[in-house]
This record gives structure tokens, sequence and C-alpha cells, in this order.
């Protein structure tokens, strides 16, 4: 089984399917404990020094590997059978780490949501998981010319067998699973 990721800033859809591409568990998971700030870079640490926006990222990025950890463990403990791998959209992995740096465009815009992904990337490699990246933006059509025929019963059909939601981001996190798997 394997996990797709659409994340937000500090919050997921998370897609798990079977090596058949069948939906075993979607949910919504949180990527960051209550009470902090989701976006430490672009916008709470705009007003501190350098130092001080480095506190908080190491404080919020503490945080949000203990929230993504929890949240693949609670999913793991869920499904019938071992998850194997976790797909999550693709990041630059040169991106700058130095907040001086992380404070400047164009990395200011893309900080904080590459940090989520780092975290989730690390909390899945603890566990022995392969981590496979995709592109959002032709995700759902690589799976659909993979799925043939099948594209619209497997990209679709879980919102007539789930109910609503069933959003882009399931869609895309879905369709980042059957990718993963040619």
């Amino acid at each position: 089984m394997r996990i797709g990721i659409a994340h937000h800033l500090g919050w997921a859809v998370a897609v798990t399917a079977a090596t058949d591409h069948r939906v075993v568990d979607r949910r919504r998971i949180e990527l960051i404990e209550p009470g902090l700030p989701v976006a430490p870079v672009e916008h709470d640490g705009q007003p501190l020094d350098d130092a001080g926006l480095a506190r908080l990222v190491a404080t919020v990025r503490a945080s949000a590997a203990r929230a993504a950890g929890a949240a693949l463990a609670e999913i793991a403990a869920a499904v019938p059978a071992p998850i194997t791998g976790i797909c999550l959209r693709a990041w630059p992995l040169d991106f700058p780490e130095d907040v001086a740096v992380l404070r400047r465009p164009p990395y200011n815009a893309r900080a904080d949501s590459v940090m989520y992904l780092q975290v989730l990337d690390d909390a899945a490699r603890a566990r022995g998981w392969t981590v496979h990246t995709y592109d959002p933006r032709q995700v759902e059509w690589q799976a659909a010319a993979l799925l043939g025929d099948r594209a619209v019963e497997v990209l679709q059909g879980p919102r007539a067998a789930w109910g609503p939601p069933w959003t882009k981001d399931h869609r895309t996190a879905l369709a980042a699973t059957v990718v993963a798997s040619s």
C-alpha cells in the first residue's frame, strides 16, 4: 500500500491505496500541533531577526515532525496491509536552509511548504517507506494514461464509494500512488 499526500500549510489530504489502486483510507491529517504558526518563514517570522526566525523555524519543524509522525502512524495502524511507500509533491532537493536566504524571494514563498515536505519525507524514511515524488500539474494525466480505460473508475469512483469530500486533492493524492506503482 502507498499513501498519496496533497499537502497544504499545516495540514494535508492523505489517500491510502492498495496495489490494485483501490482506496482503503482517506483522511485529513494535521502537520503541526495546535497553537503554532503554519507559515513561520513567509508570515510569522518576518518581524524577527535571523536568530529569532531560526528558533521559530526549529520549533515549528519539531512540532511538524511530531504531528506528521503521529498522523502516519495512525494511518499505518488503520489500514489492512503494510505501507510500503508515500508520494509527495516534488521539491528542489537543493532548497536552501539558511534563514537569511529563506526570507528572500523566491524562497520565502516556498520555504514553509518545503519544510512540511521534508518533514513528511523524514517521517516516511524513518518507517522504512519508499518516498516517491510527483508533479501535481501532471500527475492526474500521467495516472490516467497508465490506467487507460480504468482511469475514470479509479480516479473518480472513490467519491461514490466513500462519499464527499472527494476533491482535486484526493484525486491528486490517489493519482500519485498510481504513478508510483508503475
